[in-house]
This record gives structure tokens, C-alpha cells and sequence, in this order.
């Protein structure tokens, strides 16, 4: 076997000579030639001694004995070990065995038997090569943990490291059963368009591209919301999407340019209603995927820091009480500039031309938002913040709104959503600050012909994953995250 310490160009070499001499043999190892009949894992699970299985996957370990060599052979599923003898393949066969490196593709014909040892395994009577890996593995398979590598070169990373796939897994099965949560309640799945000719949805810095047939610019969608609207005012009552956005703004562990959102919108409901529907969803989801309410999340060394409680009954709170109880009962008593100063003094980070309710929300951000761990609904935000909401009946400064918090961030807004035409004309107006071409006009005249009285929620999948997975940095939960190029 080649040894790790040599100069990887060599190493290359190396296994460009051994394909020169498959090749002398006669032997052309990228051909689809082989059907594997069952997985790995299935053929342990159903093994009985003497069955024959055929089954395909890389080589992950090599061990040379002289005369008999054993492989370890591993697919999506897991692995399986191969034992090869001299004297059942022939000189032959076995000779282009020994061609067989960490990395190459191969499928194995042979029978299951048992070693000394207890371990399943495939007494090889046939094999074929598949594909010659001309690279090694990295760490030799014990690990990939150069993170710049882990990233650029997610397949490495998948390769090397077992829990890095079994997160993209479950991060599938996660999605899979959102969508079966939302079909069994009736939600038709619908698809919107990415590219719109006025970003709308959210206060968020778009991508600019350019249609060349149609002459003029266009934009990366922010948000799904205002298509999701005028669905809801043709007449589909209950609606989802999963579908990316993309916002041209910074990189950080909880936001990467391009990811992954779910909308979904129900007629006839109200923020309330969609509180359930959050709720419901992320216990169906957690349950049927991990099999647990309670999420562990652990540090490096695998000891466990904190445990999320899913347990259905989730807390709520209104936004401003968690604001008095962390600033002072007298919050909103102050004056725009006493907040600034006691906002300022309590470590918020307050920038020059940050508006009184954007003070507050510094607050909430930075001082509550990182505690609330267990699942909470922050409601009643203020109407500043959320302006395709309803009023608060009892409180006009405030909008029928909730986030609900976990592990320390926002994991999904809803609200209950205006369908008031004049009043959402207004609202936008004064978001827009008098530039009209902010203003989505086609959005508006699509709720003059009435929109039904409704809720809906937005819910991050990335930041989901990271809650159910465990994991610390969005860029652990999406499979090619957004990086510099290395030029």
C-alpha cells in the first residue's frame, strides 16, 4: 500500500502507472458494467451464511496478507468487508487485485460467510473495477479536518468524514417531511419566480442580474411572500414553497448569500393559527427523523453543552415585556434619546442612524434573541419591523406577529397578513421613503381584487437543520456554502 508520506505528486504517479497496466491487461476501468443487487448494509442486515450477494462501493481500508487480501467496501448505505484468496480468484485475477487502491470503485460478486473474529463479510468469487481513483483519500480516511478543504471540497469531506454525510442525510429527510406535513394538511407545493423585476417580501440588499431577450435588469428573489399573495388571491387557499433567496449581504455562522426558505400560507388563519402550524411541524419533523424531542447539542469533544425540549407547548411572550424585563420596566416610558443612552450602556450596538424602534430591536437582538435556547414565540413586534402584517387591535404600535426562537435565533416568523389594500399601500409608501419604483404595483392591484383574510410563516431550512442537527455554523448544514475564491 502507498505510504502517506510521500510527496502527493508521487502518489499520483503511482496510480497513473497502475492504470497504464490495467489498461496493458486489457483491463478499461470506467465502464458501467456491473449492477450491484443489493446495498452494503442490506447485505449485513440479511445475511445468512453462503447466500450469494453482489454489491458495488469504494474501497475505504486495504489489507495485503500475501496470498489473500481483505477490503472494506462502503456505499451510501455503509460497509461491508471483502476477503479475496490467490487460490480461488487465480493469478490473474488476483494479480489485478493487487492493482485495487483506496479510493477505486469496484463491484464485488461473492458469498457471505463469517470470520474468526465475527465480522460479515463477502468471500470473493468475481470482481470488476469501476473507476481508478487517481488521487488518495485524505488522512488516509481517519478524518478530514482542514476546514478551508472540508468546504471547498465538500466530496473529500463527505468521504472522510461519516457525520458530515449522516447531517446531509437527515438534512433530506428533514425536507422530505416537511413536505408530507404540509400534504396532509392539503397545502398545494407551488413554485414562484426567482427572478423578479422588483425584489419584494423583505428589507434585504438583492443580486442584480440582466435578461438580454427581454432588455432590462432583474433581481434574485429575497422572499417568496408577494407571489405567495396573489396565489392566495386566485384562489388557492392553502400554499407551500421550498425554494432558495438570496441576499447580497454579509457571511457569517448563521447566513450564507443563497439559502434555503420555506413559505407557507393558509386562508381564513391568522398569526395563531400559524403558531400551531410551526409548532406541529418542527415536533412531526424531529420525531419522524431523529425519533426525539429532545436535541442535544455538543461540543468538539462530544460532551453534551445544552438540550433543546421540543415537548409541544411551547412558551410565548410578548416582545414587549421581554424588552422591560431585560432594559428596565420604564422602556417605553423613555425618551427616544434616554433609550439610545440606556441601549448603549447595556452593550447593544447602536449605530448613528439607527431609528427609535431599530434601538429597541438592537436590544432584543443582542440581549434576548442569544437566551431564548428553548422554543419560544416572541409576539406583538413592533409595526415598524413587519410592514405586510396587521395591526394589533389593542396596540396600533404593534403587528400581529410572532418569531419563534430557538437555540438562540430566529427559526420562524408568521404573522397574520394584511389584506387591506389601502392600508398595505400606505405601509409601503412610507417603507419606500417616496421612491416609487420600490413599490410592487402589480402586488398591490392584485390585492384590490381581495385577498382573503390570512396567516403565514416563513421558515429558515438551514437554520431548521442546525437546530435539529446540532450543529454550530450554517455552512455545516448546506452541502457547497459560498466562498472566496481561492484566486
Amino acid at each position: 500500500m502507498e505510504q502517506t508520506q510521500q510527496p502527493l505528486d508521487a502518489l499520483i504517479e503511482q496510480r497513473k502507472a497502475k492504470l497504464k497496466s490495467l489498461e496493458a491487461k486489457g483491463i478499461f476501468p470506467f465502464k458501467n458494467k456491473f449492477s450491484p443487487g443489493e446495498t452494503c448494509a442490506a447485505a449485513r442486515q440479511h445475511y445468512l451464511e453462503g447466500r450469494p450477494v453482489a454489491v458495488a462501493g469504494r474501497i475505504t481500508a486495504h489489507r495485503d496478507m500475501g496470498k489473500s487480501m481483505f477490503i472494506d467496501v462502503r456505499d451510501q448505505s455503509g460497509r461491508i468487508q471483502v476477503y479475496a484468496q490467490k487460490n480461488v480468484l487465480g493469478d490473474e485475477l488476483f494479480d489485478i487485485f493487487t492493482h485495487l487502491d483506496l479510493g477505486d470503485f469496484v463491484g464485488v460478486d461473492g458469498t457471505l460467510f463469517t470470520t474468526k473474529t465475527g465480522e460479515i463479510s463477502v468471500k470473493l468469487s468475481g470482481f470488476v473495477i469501476l473507476a481508478k481513483s487517481l488521487r488518495p483519500p485524505p488522512s488516509k480516511w481517519h478524518g478530514l479536518e482542514d476546514t478551508e478543504i472540508r468546504y471547498r471540497q465538500r466530496y473529500l469531506d463527505l468521504i472522510s468524514n461519516l457525520d458530515v454525510k449522516d447531517v446531509m442525510l437527515k438534512r433530506s429527510a428533514i425536507i422530505h417531511e416537511i413536505r408530507n406535513f404540509f400534504h396532509a394538511r392539503q397545502y398545494v407545493e407551488v413554485e414562484t419566480p426567482a427572478m423578479q423585476a422588483i425584489p419584494g417580501g423583505a428589507a434585504a440588499q438583492p443580486f442584480k442580474t440582466f435578461h438580454n431577450a427581454l432588455g432590462c435588469e432583474f433581481y434574485l428573489r429575497i422572499a417568496l411572500e408577494l407571489y405567495h399573495k396573489r396565489l392566495l388571491v386566485g384562489g388557492i387557499d392553502k400554499l407551500f414553497e421550498i425554494g432558495k433567496n438570496f441576499r447580497n449581504e454579509g457571511l457569517s455562522r448563521r447566513h450564507n448569500p443563497e439559502f434555503t426558505m420555506l413559505e407557507a400560507y393558509q386562508a381564513f388563519g391568522d398569526y395563531l393559527t400559524m403558531m400551531e402550524t410551526v409548532e406541529s411541524l418542527i415536533t412531526t419533523v424531529a420525531q419522524k427523523v431523529l425519533g426525539t424531542l429532545l436535541i442535544e447539542h455538543k461540543d468538539a469533544q462530544g460532551a453534551t453543552v445544552k438540550t433543546i425540549d421540543l415537548t409541544p407547548g411551547w412558551r410565548r411572550a410578548k416582545y414587549k415585556d421581554l424588552v422591560r424585563e431585560k432594559a428596565g420596566a420604564d422602556w417605553f416610558d423613555l425618551s427616544a434619546e434616554q433609550r439610545r443612552e440606556r441601549a448603549h450602556d447595556l452593550g447593544a450596538e447602536i449605530g448613528k442612524d439607527h431609528q427609535d424602534f431599530e434601538v429597541t430591536g438592537a436590544v432584543f437582538e443582542k440581549l434576548i434573541e442569544p437566551t431564548l435556547i428553548q422554543p419560544t414565540f416572541v409576539t406583538h413586534l413592533p409595526k415598524e419591523l413587519v410592514p405586510l402584517a396587521k395591526l394589533t387591535p389593542d396596540d396600533p404600535s404593534t403587528v400581529e406577529v410572532f418569531e419563534c426562537c430557538i437555540n438562540g435565533q430566529e427559526i420562524s416568523p408568521g404573522y397574520t397578513e394584511q389584506n387591506d389594500p389601502v392600508a398595505q399601500r400606505a405601509t409601503l409608501e412610507h417603507q419606500a421613503g417616496g421612491e416609487q419604483q420600490k413599490i410592487d404595483e402589480d402586488f398591490l392591484v392584485a390585492l384590490e381584487h381581495g385577498m382573503p383574510p390570512a396567516g403565514g410563516i416563513g421558515i429558515g431550512i438551514d437554520r431548521l437543520c442546525m437546530m435539529l442537527l446540532g450543529q454550530e455554523s450554517i455552512r455545516d448544514v448546506i452541502l457547497f456554502p459560498q466562498l472566496k475564491p481561492k484566486s
